[in-house]
């Protein structure tokens, strides 16, 4: 799984896949809508592997806890509870010491609104991101 080029950007609820970087920003493209249009730095863009999940000990990545709700869904979309104690006690289930003073609820429902766009365009799989330099002295 891939999520150096999928973008989210703060104020918009979607996901967005990036296409090409300009100059001055970066065309971006709606994985729900496939509307495009460009994307500025100061609208808050980041790529999903540089978000991180706060725990009791240290930082999980993003392509974790998606890899984690992957496994205990069997690849299909999350039903996603309603209540707030449900949503933290599903969230719990997935990434058991998650640091439940600094991740907020909203941050659950983004993360598995999230999971559910990227399971629909099938971005989500259960392989471990090889580091290049790994790839390059198999391919040799």
């Amino acid at each position: 799984m891939d999520l150096s080029n999928i973008l989210s950007i703060t104020g918009k609820g979607s996901l967005y896949k990036l296409i090409s970087r300009a100059p001055n920003s970066f065309i971006v493209e709606g994985l729900e809508d496939g509307h495009r249009f460009p994307a500025f730095s100061h609208d808050g863009v980041a790529t999903l592997d540089n978000i991180a999940i706060f725990t009791e000990d240290e930082e999980v990545s993003l392509q974790s806890v998606f890899q984690s709700i992957f496994k205990k869904e069997n690849g299909q979309k999350v039903a996603v509870p309603k209540d707030n104690n449900a949503l933290k006690a599903y969230f719990a289930e997935v990434l058991p010491n998650y640091d439940r003073d600094r991740v907020y609820v909203s941050n659950i429902k983004k993360v598995l609104a999230w999971y559910n766009i990227l399971t629909e365009h099938q971005l989500i799989d259960l392989e471990e991101e090889k580091p290049q330099e790994e790839e390059g002295k198999k391919e040799e």
